[in-house]
């Protein structure tokens, strides 16, 4: 019999069922366990304190106290890890980016209509993310001055086959860039220091269809730099960085010598769409050499084998290091395969790739 630590779950929500069909499917993990549940945020106040969870499952709608509030409470006061129930809407996308920056680790889409039978369809996916949640850095929040279904796991070769990299007919760079689990706050802090005569920047960051845009213009105005969410057929121009959209992988397209924004409908990459490996073989196939990939945290592998890809042409790679990472799974698959030019924390990685391509930081 394995001896070892079951995590320890408080699910809060103010809906009886979906108590009960978050419940249901944790307790079928070996791995974890509901040690409490809690109608609200009072309710849920208390049984941190008595419980000690090792992750907290939050719903956002809740009375007498909202869940942004509480979560805001709850890290300046105790930071714990938090996985939030977000709603598939405009207003929900800006919650979520909201709770992210509050430190929440990651969040799933709570169904907007059979909810029994669409909590169920996302069992995985949710105990996934508690799995990482419970071994995320969390950290104390500080206020800032400046504000699906299961797939096969499989490689970028089902979107993209792999090339030769083109002749670049220019010495223009791009810079690519790959996160997941924590990677919204991340991104943020690497882009707010990137200065208008920059590269072009495409990223990929695992998150489901509906929040890219808002993520997108959120980035958009904090930033020195023009971000939008990508469209098929976008010129890729200096000081711009483009997000690919949570319905489609990412790639780069060239005609001549300059370069465009292309989307592709393939399936999923390591089981995500968008996916990380499949904007770093196309920018190996595209741009060679001249591409600079960059892997921030995240769960899982995705992006060390496009960015092994990229490091075989001798394209300069960085890796944010582990300590700064809220969950160190992405950068460390690549550190691990022997694909990395440069460790980072996640505050020296602007500097580091401005450097590289020759601008003052």
């Amino acid at each position: 019999m394995s001896t070892q630590k079951r995590i320890a779950v408080l699910v809060v929500d103010d809906s009886a069922l979906i108590r009960s069909l978050i419940s249901e499917i944790i307790n079928a993990e070996p791995d974890m366990h509901v040690v409490g549940v809690a109608i609200d945020p009072f309710a849920a106040r208390e049984q941190i304190k008595k419980l000690n969870p090792d992750v907290v499952t939050l719903d956002v709608e809740m009375p007498r106290m909202n869940g942004l509030e509480f979560l805001e409470r709850l890290m300046r006061l105790r930071p714990t890890p938090v996985v939030m129930f977000s709603s598939l809407t405009a207003a929900g996308a800006a919650t979520t980016l909201r709770a992210l920056e509050l430190g929440a680790v990651d969040f799933v889409c709570k169904p907007s209509i059979d909810i029994e039978g669409g909590v169920l369809e996302l069992a995985a996916d949710l105990t996934d993310k508690i799995r990482a949640a419970a071994c995320a850095r969390v950290r104390r929040y500080v206020e800032r001055a400046v504000e699906q279904d299961v797939a096969p796991s499989l490689s970028a070769d089902a979107v993209l086959p792999l090339t030769a990299p083109a002749h670049v007919r220019s010495d223009e760079t791009i810079i690519v860039i790959g996160a997941s689990t924590g990677g919204t706050e991340a991104l943020k802090e690497v882009l707010e220091r990137i200065p208008r005569n920059a590269p072009p920047i495409l990223v990929t960051q695992h998150m489901p269809p509906g929040f890219t845009k808002s993520f997108a213009d959120r980035l958009d105005r904090i930033c020195q730099i023009d971000v939008c969410e990508a469209t098929s057929g976008m010129r890729l121009l200096s000081g711009h960085a483009y997000i690919a959209p949570g319905s489609a992988h990412l790639l780069v397209a060239r005609r001549g010598s300059l370069g465009y924004t292309q989307l592709s409908d393939g399936p999923p990459v390591n089981r995500h769409r968008p996916a990380v490996d499949v904007l770093f073989r196309s920018a190996a196939s595209t741009y060679g050499k001249r591409a600079i990939g960059v892997i921030l945290t995240g769960m899982g592998k995705d992006g060390a084998a496009g960015m092994g890809e990229l490091h075989d042409l001798d394209a300069f790679t960085v890796a944010q290091d582990e300590a700064s990472c809220v969950v160190y799974g992405m950068p460390k698959a690549a550190i691990d395969a022997g694909v990395v030019s440069r460790v980072a924390p996640l505050g020296a990685i602007a500097g580091i790739v401005m450097q590289r391509v020759g601008i003052a930081h």
